[in-house]
């Protein structure tokens, strides 16, 4: 496998492609030239990066859910509500378990089996998601025409390929996902290298479709394993996918990272993303991609009391406005319970709508959120210029080679290439340090803060700097707080 962040040439990409479609009858359904003019068929109100761009001109933050279940009927009457009930500005496709594997028979079954339990009236949900690859272009475009509000496929697939071509010419208009983001928090065995050659793919596709006046956004997955990952780690995997994306020709991408709780920190993070992401496309020479940004609320266990659960939901709403993040991935009041009702999901976004209304016109700024910018970029710029320095200027070497080294490394994360060194923990404040640096290039000025916050937390606690307060950190917000603190 030879891998560099090259554009793939054309011989290569359409020889891999006629292998892609092969994989799965309805991969006979795509044709590129009718899909890009499906695609410019669309009214502009239902295109993905149209709807983001403006927000982020106007300062607003969108809201947007995460649903999807198997039968094609269901899946439009749960968007519908989340549309119309919900007040949804953005719609989300999550795909089920078995299309992120590839396992695409077991799919088959869970469908004829949906199918079976509606028309006896013994209805039982057996796929988690929405089967796009095979429901197939013309029952992608079921969904798509049936909403007035743009969609985006969300999954967890290490490799996306077929899903990426049935999404496309079913005409979605937004796509999640990156050769590290959907490799290390999902999978253990898969090669990095692997991964990042696949999404190579997914991401030249993308570009096709750009260089054919069709604008598709890109989304690298921001939370990665979602329990106290330090915003220069999520950094640092955002701005490396949104390059390998430029690469390929992306024009929109939409980088993510996922609260943390502490404010300053979450403010400053978002601010930071952004910043960041534009600084390395411009020392890349990629000066022409529009660059958004998603505050994903907490990822971490919920409260089971729904009461709470709002609580959680409300900061983390406020949190996404005060930052001026261009949208918001919404949480619901049933998290801790499993899988929300429609009705929960849509209260999840009314709630969030309220806040991001309400905070739309305030801003914040001060000095402890200057410090708190300039501290994550400082860490951000270190792990960043090793993987450059790594890879000899090419990205996607540097990154392979970063997270072989630890120097890229992701907390709690599955993947056997993850290091799984690093540990984090929280600060008397709440906010996410580093409690094991391990292999991150991180100046001694650096390393000496994270010390000295954690140290200043043990002194609060009366008890030692441990891998104990990493526990407790975990568990927290479930408990009905931030910080774990120990009890007494």
């Amino acid at each position: 496998m030879d891998i560099k962040n090259k554009k793939l040439r054309d011989d290569e990409f359409y020889k891999i492609r006629k292998e892609v479609l092969a994989t799965w009858e309805t991969g006979k359904e795509v044709d590129l030239d009718e899909a890009i003019a499906y695609h410019k068929s669309l009214p502009e109100h239902k295109v993905f990066s149209n709807k983001l761009n403006k927000a982020k001109k106007e300062g607003k933050t969108l809201v947007q859910p995460r649903a999807g279940v198997g039968l094609i009927e269901n899946h439009i009457e749960l968007l519908k509500h989340l549309q119309d009930a919900g007040e949804a500005d953005l719609l989300p496709t999550t795909i089920d378990s078995y299309t992120r594997q590839n396992q695409y028979e077991n799919c088959a079954e869970g469908i004829r089996r949906e199918k079976e339990g509606m028309a006896n009236g013994n209805f039982h949900p057996f796929l988690n998601g929405f089967p796009a690859v095979n429901h197939g272009v013309r029952g992608c475009r079921q969904v798509v025409e049936a909403l007035d509000t743009p969609l985006q496929v969300r999954h967890g697939t290490p490799d996306a390929r077929l899903l990426t071509e049935i999404a496309y010419a079913g005409g979605f208009t937004s796509y999640e996902g990156g050769g590290i983001s959907y490799n290390i928090p999902y999978a253990k065995n898969i090669p990095i290298e692997q991964t990042m050659y696949d999404w190579q793919y997914v991401d030249r596709l993308t570009g096709i479709y750009e260089e054919a006046g069709v604008a598709i956004n890109r989304e690298p997955y921001g939370p990665l394993t979602g329990t106290l990952v330090p915003p220069c780690i999520s950094h640092s995997v955002a701005i490396i996918e949104a390059l390998a994306a430029a690469e390929q020709g992306v024009k929109n991408i939409t980088v993510g990272y996922g609260q943390l709780g502490n404010q300053i920190q979450d403010v400053a993070a978002i601010r930071t993303l952004e910043e960041l992401t534009d600084e390395y496309m411009h020392k890349f020479g990629y000066t022409d991609v529009n660059v958004t940004t998603v505050f994903h609320q907490w990822m971490g266990g919920f409260p089971a009391d729904e009461a709470k659960a709002f609580g959680v939901i409300s900061w983390g709403a406020a949190c996404a406005a005060l930052a001026k993040a261009t949208k918001v991935i919404v949480k619901t009041p049933h998290e801790a319970a499993g899988v929300p009702t429609k009705e929960a999901n849509a209260q999840g976004l009314r709630c969030t709508k309220q806040l991001t209304n309400m905070l739309v016109d305030q801003v914040t700024v001060g000095s402890r959120l200057e410090h708190e910018k300039e501290v994550i970029k400082a860490e951000t710029r270190c792990i960043m210029d090793k993987v450059i320095a790594l890879g000899h200027g090419d990205i996607i070497l540097g990154a392979i080679a970063a997270i072989n080294a630890g120097v890229i490394d992701i907390p709690f994360g599955p993947a056997k290439c993850n290091a799984g060194i690093m540990l984090p923990a929280r600060d008397n404040g709440g906010a996410v340090r580093i409690l094991e640096v391990g292999n991150l290039p991180f100046t001694d000025d650096l390393k000496k803060f994270h010390k000295e916050k954690l140290a200043e937390r043990g002194k609060a606690e009366n008890r030692e700097v441990s891998f104990q307060m990493v526990i407790d950190d975990v568990y927290a917000i479930s408990k009905g707080r931030l910080v774990g603190r120990p009890r007494y």
